[in-house]
Formats: C-alpha cells, sequence, structure tokens
C-alpha cells in the first residue's frame, strides 16, 4: 500500500522526479564510466608488462651521490657481472648484457632516429620479441663484432624498408649495417616503443658504435617455477661480493623483479582508480542533494495530505516510511538508468577513443549500491521532518 501511494505521488510529478533522479543518473553514469576506464588502463599496463618477458629480472647500476644529490651515472656494471651471475645462480635460465644509446640511420633518401639495443642473442626470447622477416643475428656474429641489424616494424616503416630489403646495407652513425630481420609488432607502450628500435649484437655496440666499457642493465629470464624473491636474493649476494661491497654498505646496483613491477603497476593504477572514483562520487552526491531538496518541496506541497492522513490514523513511522521509500524509489530507478548510461558511456569510450575500457561488474554493483546510501541519507531528513508535523496545523495549512 505504501508502495503504491509512493509510486502515485513520483508519477503524478513526473518531470520533477526525472529532473531529481537526473542527478542520481549523471553520478552513477559517471562512477562507472571512470572506474572502467582506470581497469582499462589497469589491464593494459598489466599486459605491456608482461610482453616484456616473463619471469624476468632487470638488473641496473645503482644511484651514485655527490654533494648529497642522487646522479644516475654510475658505470659499474660490466659483461663479466653478467657471465658470473649466470655460472653462479643456478635459478637463471638465461641471461643477456644490454647496452642502449640511439642512433641516425639512414637507407637511400629516407633516414630516421631510433633506440639501438646492444644484446645477446638470448634477448630476443627473454623479452618475447619475434621476428617476422628474416632471422635474428648469432652467437658467431656477436664473437665477431659483426654490423648486422635487426629492426623493428614502425623503423621499418620509417625507413621504406621491407622484407625485399633484407641482406642490403643500411646506414647506422654513418656506418653500413647489414639488415637481417624485421621484428613482429608488439605495440607501443607508451614510454617505450619496441616496435622502433635497432637491435644488434652487444659487442658491436659496445665497441663499434658507442665505445662502451660497460652495460646499461643485465636481463635475466629465471628459470620456470623459480621464487623470483629468492633469485633477486641469490643475484645481490653474487654482485655484492663481486664488487667488493662490504657489509652495512649500500648496494651499487638494483635487482628488479616482475613483481616489484607489477607491484608497482598496481599500486599506481589503485591510486587512479581512487581518484577518479572519488571525482566521479561527487556527481552522486551532488544529485543526493537534489532528491533532498525535491522531497522538502513535496513535503510543503502536501502538509494538508499529510495532516488528513495522521487524521484519519496514519503514525509517524508511516509517514516517514512513505516518503523514505520515495527518495529510494527515485534513487533505484535513477541508479538503474545510471547503469545503463554508464556501461553505453565505457562502450562509446572503448569505440571511439584510445582508453581501453574494462567494465567490472563489482564496481557497478557498489555505484548501485552507493546511489541507494544517498537516497537514505538524503531522503531520511525531509521524511522524517514531514513524520514530525502536527496534524491539526497541517489540516489548517494552505
Amino acid at each position: 500500500m505504501t508502495i503504491r501511494v509512493a509510486m502515485k505521488s513520483l508519477y503524478t510529478n513526473k518531470l520533477r522526479s526525472f529532473l531529481a533522479m537526473l542527478g542520481v543518473i549523471i553520478g552513477v553514469a559517471a562512477v562507472i564510466s571512470m572506474l572502467a576506464i582506470a581497469a582499462g588502463a589497469q589491464k593494459d599496463v598489466l599486459a605491456r608488462i608482461s610482453s616484456m618477458g616473463t619471469n624476468l629480472l632487470v638488473v641496473r647500476p645503482g644511484n651514485r651521490e655527490q654533494h648529497g644529490v642522487a646522479s644516475t651515472n654510475q658505470q659499474d656494471l660490466t659483461v663479466d657481472d653478467a657471465k658470473v651471475v649466470l655460472v653462479s645462480v643456478p635459478a637463471v635460465d638465461q641471461l643477456s648484457p644490454v647496452v642502449q644509446g640511439n642512433a641516425q640511420l639512414k637507407y637511400f633518401d629516407k633516414n630516421t632516429n631510433a633506440q639501438v639495443i646492444g644484446a645477446a642473442v638470448t634477448y630476443l626470447p627473454i623479452r618475447d620479441y619475434n621476428v617476422d622477416k628474416g632471422r635474428a643475428f648469432t652467437e658467431a656474429e656477436v664473437n665477431n663484432m659483426a654490423r648486422v641489424i635487426v629492426i623493428g616494424p614502425t623503423t621499418a616503416t620509417n625507413l621504406g624498408v621491407t622484407s625485399d630489403n633484407l641482406d642490403e646495407d643500411i646506414k647506422l652513425k654513418g656506418m653500413n649495417f647489414k639488415l637481417v630481420g624485421i621484428l613482429k609488432t608488439k605495440g607501443d607502450q607508451g614510454f617505450f616503443n619496441p616496435d622502433d628500435q635497432v637491435l644488434m649484437p652487444y659487442t658491436t655496440a659496445m665497441n663499434v658504435v658507442f665505445g662502451l666499457d660497460h652495460i646499461r642493465e643485465i636481463d635475466i629470464q629465471a628459470k620456470e617455477g623459480s621464487d623470483l624473491i629468492q633469485v633477486q636474493a641469490d643475484i645481490t649476494t653474487v654482485l655484492r661480493k663481486r664488487h667488493k661491497i662490504q657489509p652495512g654498505h649500500d648496494d651499487d646496483f638494483n635487482v628488479r623483479n616482475q613483481a616489484d613491477i607489477i607491484e608497482t603497476a598496481s599500486a599506481f593504477n589503485r591510486t587512479f582508480t581512487y581518484l577518479l572514483g572519488a571525482i566521479a562520487s561527487i556527481s552522486l552526491l551532488v544529485g543526493g542533494i537534489g532528491i533532498m531538496n525535491i522531497m522538502l518541496v513535496t513535503v510543503t506541497e502536501r502538509t494538508r495530505e499529510i495532516g488528513i492522513r495522521k487524521a484519519i490514523g496514519a503514525k509517524d513511522r508511516d509517514i516517514l516510511r512513505q516518503f523514505l521509500i520515495e527518495a529510494l524509489i527515485m534513487t533505484g530507478i535513477g541508479g538503474l538508468l545510471g547503469v545503463a548510461a554508464g556501461l553505453g558511456t565505457a562502450s562509446v569510450i572503448k569505440s571511439t577513443t584510445e582508453f581501453k575500457t574494462s567494465v567490472e561488474w563489482p564496481g557497478v554493483v557498489l555505484a548501485l549500491v552507493f546511489a541507494v546510501c544517498v537516497g537514505v541519507f538524503f531522503g531520511y531528513y525531509p521524511a522524517r521532518r514531514a513524520a514530525m508535523l502536527d496534524p491539526i496545523e497541517s489540516l489548517y495549512y494552505e
């Protein structure tokens, strides 16, 4: 009976009820679409990290402090460090020393600037690269400091190179390098585009191209099923001993495992999700204030009706229940319409922009429950005000 009376009241003032619900609709839609963007971003980041390789650990030089300021120019990782780690840590499956720099490439009248990676033959499987056309460089070419390169598909496009041009020379820093392979596309990863790079033997990069006696990092792939934390500890022990670091002194290198990288990315995405959710939730609160405003107007307009109901026996709790139900119906219907709008918005964003959205149903349920809670919170005061009206004064209200 109470629900029927509440529904009749809302239907009588259709436009006003819809406008009151509009704030809730927009709020719920905003929460769902923002959470979908955040969830999509998280999945995208984790997929990109996974595409970097599995069971991955990376050793890089540590920061050197000069006059209390951290510097990143410490150059204490060598190829011999990589060889010792490979021999001394049983859980290491394969590894690759890595050097890095930038260089200008030229092929006939086309040129481009690309990142140059010098690495061992194991670098490709460690980092999950696949050759699309041609081949990778060989161990013999690494040992002989051969001038051979494998390029990414974006680099190939920039140079106007196709599979027909394999085994032809490309100039890199004015030197001729034989093109032996083109990589399969992996997609731009934002901070780094693996499709726009040049791979060559690390011996060639160190001795011919850049003139280095140190390496930028050691990429390590642990054996399947290994405890990455333990492998990380073993690598640290080996390198501390090799670098003659005394107990109590800081490492002059950093060892990061894939779990650390994923946790860092996940922590950032959680913060991003909370921020977007909090901003979108403000819309719901504004919608709740709108509902309270409409309910207060409704109480004022129906003061005489409330007086008549009390005069014929309605109790305060009956009046309170009726107006609370009206608020809940508005937020409930508004919440459901908001869910539909939010799902539609997420779909439109995914299809028309570069953002990859992912709707997670716990977030949808949370938004709907929050909308109902907003209805109860902002509907209680008008409902209580209606319930506390004096029946005699209400009957004489004009």
